[in-house]
């Protein structure tokens, strides 16, 4: 498009574009279906598109201006990348009436043109937002992310602990004194050492030891008061008690559980959940000749681990028992299944039985599942 000044054609830049578009806007009523909001720190990029997915606003704006603009428009479908911050505006959104779309980044990615630029992932986003088979997010509630935010605390608090535990045998280990695999007898060990004494150690490096050993000791109490926590909410809540019906499922897994997935409402079948959460073989199939490959590892990771740390712990009692699920565990390990194998098989298997208490509220009693009242 081109404007002729002074005698002279003169392409439209960008910007001159975006207030053209700005112009028709204010003098044109709003016909916007699916509004693409590429969110920023302090700005974000705004693209309304008509149920013909012709573009009718290309904007940008700072967030205060954006949820005063979005509050004023006519219930419409909102869709965002679901990063930092997506929840919360879309729970403002929902409140007024918006339908909230959250995406995967990388499920929008194919549907950006050209160069990558704010502009071009905000009509990205409303563009794949518009497609019928698009996965969407559910949206979190408040007390979810809370849950969540206790996990993602605990779970650094853990690895500063694993962190000074390695630090401290590195230190010690160079001057000679070894300590036995273990936290729980390392710590044992090291506290009868710094009661004693030591002739390994000089005076300096047991005074950074024992230094040491206090912000050890102010890890963990840390983690046991988040611990104590997820067991008062795990009590209070009736899904957590549902879930932790299930032989495997602690505090720990079924907190995370409602976190991540609420009442399982956006999953189908549970299989689904399964797959989601990565526990289910990666498929490279091609010229109809089936090939299945080691499990995807795809979804929330830290779910994934905790399922798993549950179901090898749950594993030795589960497989003598005589329940449904006892005998299909005892079967794999007869036919010589390896026990990793196994293992990844019952967290999948926990994956879906948590479906069920959530999606149908049942309780798992005797290695059955029972509708409670």
């Amino acid at each position: 498009m081109y404007v002729r000044t002074y005698g002279m054609a003169r392409p439209f830049t960008q910007h001159r574009v975006q207030c053209w578009h700005s112009e028709s806007e204010r003098n044109e009523p709003m016909s916007i279906a699916i509004l693409g909001i590429d969110l920023g720190k302090n700005s974000c990029s705004v693209v309304g598109v008509d149920a013909a997915g012709a573009v009718v606003v290309r904007r940008t704006m700072r967030r205060q201006t954006l949820i005063d603009y979005v509050v004023k428009l006519p219930a419409c479908v909102v869709a965002m990348e679901a990063c930092c911050g997506a929840h919360h505006l879309g729970r403002l959104f929902a409140e007024q009436g918006h339908q909230i779309r959250l995406m995967s980044p990388e499920y929008v990615r194919p549907y950006i043109k050209a160069q990558k630029n704010d502009d071009r992932d905000a009509e990205g986003i409303a563009e794949a937002a518009s497609r019928p088979t698009m996965r969407f997010v559910e949206l979190k509630s408040q007390k979810q992310l809370d849950i969540q935010t206790l996990h993602r605390v605990r779970s650094r608090l853990v690895a500063e602990r694993t962190t000074l535990l390695n630090q401290m045998r590195a230190i010690l280990l160079e001057r000679g004194v070894i300590f036995p695999a273990g936290r729980r007898r390392f710590e044992l060990e090291l506290d009868s050492m710094l009661s004693e004494g030591s002739e390994t150690l000089s005076q300096r490096m047991l005074q950074l030891i024992k230094g040491l050993r206090s912000e050890w000791k102010e890890l963990d109490a840390k983690i046991g008061t988040l611990n104590e926590e997820f067991t008062r909410l795990a009590r209070d809540d009736a899904a957590t008690r549902r879930l932790t019906s299930i032989p495997g499922i602690g505090v720990l897994n079924a907190t995370a559980l409602v976190a991540a997935v609420g009442n399982a409402s956006s999953f189908a079948k549970a299989r689904d959940l399964g797959s989601w959460l990565g526990l289910v073989p990666r498929q490279y199939s091609t010229g109809g000749k089936p090939r299945l490959l080691g499990i995807s590892k795809r979804g929330n990771t830290y779910l994934r681990t905790l399922l798993i740390h549950g179901a090898r712990a749950a594993l030795p009692s589960l497989s003598k028992s005589d329940t449904p699920l006892g005998r299909w565990l005892k079967a794999m390990i007869e036919r010589g299944v390896h026990r990793n194998a196994v293992v990844v098989a019952l967290a999948n298997k926990l994956a879906r039985i948590a479906w069920a208490a959530l999606r149908k509220e049942a309780t798992f009693e005797r290695g059955y599942l029972v509708a409670t009242a």
